[in-house]
């Protein structure tokens, strides 16, 4: 027999028993997303491995093929259902939030929109005041938000260590996580290009390669409208790619412009006023080339977007981490009080800037 015949033979074994495994458990509530974003990151780590030459054996093949059938299976499942497992999996966290004894009426549904993109609780004037300061991107769930979560599981795996074993469960950890908080909460354009970013990047730091910020930046663009072309129609995808455009072309220079301090004290690490110049070019950088779309697309203009982003976006990025912390507890029902305040207490830290920088 043909031994090309007999290793398609043995491929197709692999990927039915993989596309069987995926269909089967992807009946159990949020298994199908655990299971296929897995499945998904390690079969295109296996296929760039394969591709690279850091493996030529069949076993690596038949792997492969067998984890890329798992993710077509539960791929298959989940979009037949009508997203059934995502509405029940956020659903839980939206039922949590809403247990959550805030003191102040509007927290509760700016952690809502925060961390589950839903939006309907918020009253009129929060909106507003979101609007006007040119912060709605922060309402809005977008890869921002993705980003905020990979730093916090990036910092709570590192203890793991950086041994093989360590560096590869890290890996299934964050890559998972992100994965089906990114399907569980709509898996927006801008959210599916922070995962593809995050996939491609841990990817990349696995098989102890230097990760390259354009080539991510084009793999990511790459397989995206490979999964979905008419993607490229959304204003979410448009601006997500042009804000990170942005950050990658001008973000470098701009940074470079601050004076170099050879200094070695410990006033001279710190250096508050880089931190702050940095943090006005990140945000720079990205008006500029998603400013003319965004004047096309809506008619605006945020005036104070610079402002707005060097206090809201740090305050944004605490109230972010201590939700998550805050909805993990209340979930398993030891949430310490003072922690609530705490969340409470950022929350309207940030509604009265909002409303005061709205307001000039």
């Amino acid at each position: 027999m043909d031994v090309r015949v007999q290793n398609i033979s043995a491929v197709s074994l692999p990927f039915a028993a993989g596309t069987v495994l995926g269909v089967l458990f992807s009946g159990y509530l949020a298994g199908g997303y655990f299971l296929g974003t897995f499945a998904f990151a390690l079969a295109a780590v296996l296929a760039v491995m394969l591709a690279m030459g850091k493996t030529r054996s069949f076993g690596a093949v038949l792997s492969m093929v067998f984890f890329a059938g798992v993710c077509c299976g539960a791929t298959a499942v989940l979009v037949s259902s009508g997203h059934g497992v995502r509405l029940s999996a956020i659903g839980r966290v939206r039922d949590v939030i809403s247990g959550i004894a805030y003191p102040s009426e509007q927290t509760g549904a700016v952690v809502r929109a925060l961390t589950t993109g839903d939006r309907s609780f918020l009253g009129r004037g929060t909106v507003a005041a979101f609007r006007e300061s040119g912060a709605s991107h922060i309402l809005a769930l977008s890869g921002l938000h993705l980003g905020i979560i990979y730093l916090m599981l990036s910092w709570l795996t590192a203890p793991l260590g950086r041994s093989r074993p360590a560096r590869i469960l890290r890996y299934c950890i964050i890559v998972g996580l992100s994965g089906f908080y990114a399907v569980a909460t709509g898996a927006s354009p801008s959210i599916v290009r922070a995962f593809l970013f995050i996939l491609l990047g841990e990817s990349a730091r696995l098989m102890g390669r230097r990760v390259r910020p354009i080539l991510v930046y084009c793999g990511a663009l790459t397989i995206q409208l490979a999964l979905n072309p008419l993607v490229i129609k959304s204003a979410g995808f448009q601006l997500s790619y042009l804000a990170m455009a942005g950050i990658f072309i001008l973000y470098p220079p701009l940074k470079g412009l601050y004076p170099q301090d050879s200094g070695r004290s410990i006033l001279a690490k710190v250096d508050i006023p880089r931190r702050i110049w940095e943090m006005a070019a990140l945000s720079i950088s990205c008006q500029v080339f998603t400013a003319p779309l965004a004047w096309i697309y809506f008619g605006t203009f945020p005036k104070y977007f610079l402002l707005t982003n060097l206090l809201a976006m740090p305050l944004t990025t605490i109230i972010m981490a201590l939700s998550v912390v805050v909805i993990l507890l209340s979930a398993l029902g030891c949430c310490p009080d003072i922690l609530v305040l705490w969340n409470d207490y950022a929350v309207q830290t940030l509604l009265r800037l909002l409303e005061l920088i709205s307001s000039m």
